[in-house]
């Protein structure tokens, strides 16, 4: 079952946390999240799952940043969330599909207990200008009725910014 808008505004501050949070972004069944200005590129034009990829930062500048189709942007969240005994996920609002911008390549599934920001996997079909602090996405709540265990020692939990792949930690290179 998904939360209700009133659901999740009723659990705030206790098994959900969205920091800040803003009354006006909660919608009927979901969270508007914001974009930060910094995003995340790939200096390598192959990129090696086996590898730590090397990356640069960029600053979305105040007057807009053009995202390039056929590129891939890490970004992340303004707000900061955590959440216990709830599924939370992430999708992109749908006045921004209709640029033509998704917001997760596949990641858009959290797990019960995940702490940080969100990374979100940039990419568009067409040259689009972006800007920070546009509400980019939306988060929305599951409910879970089996026991399970909180997610706490994954290599992305109690993040403090943007994270490139950690795929190769998998290797045990």
């Amino acid at each position: 079952m998904i939360l209700s808008g009133l659901e999740i505004k009723k659990h705030i501050g206790r098994e959900i946390i969205i920091e800040p949070f803003d009354e006006s972004r909660l919608n009927p069944n979901s969270y508007n999240l914001s974009l930060h200005d910094e995003l995340l590129v790939y200096t390598n034009e192959t990129l090696d799952m086996k590898h730590d990829n090397s990356s640069r930062k960029i600053t979305i500048p105040n007057e807009g940043l053009t995202l390039t189709p056929g590129k891939l942007y890490l970004g992340r969240t303004a707000e900061y969330t955590r959440t216990e005994g709830y599924i939370p996920m992430l999708e992109g609002r749908s006045s921004i599909g209709r640029l033509g911008i998704c917001i997760h390549v596949t990641a858009g599934f959290g797990d019960v207990g995940f702490a940080g920001y969100w990374t979100l996997e940039l990419f568009c079909v067409q040259p689009v200008r972006i800007y920070a602090g546009v509400q980019i996405a939306q988060i929305y709540y599951h409910t879970i009725t089996t026991p399970y265990e909180n997610y706490s020692s994954g290599k992305y939990q109690n993040n403090t910014g943007i994270q490139a792949s950690m795929l190769y930690k998998e290797f045990g290179l």
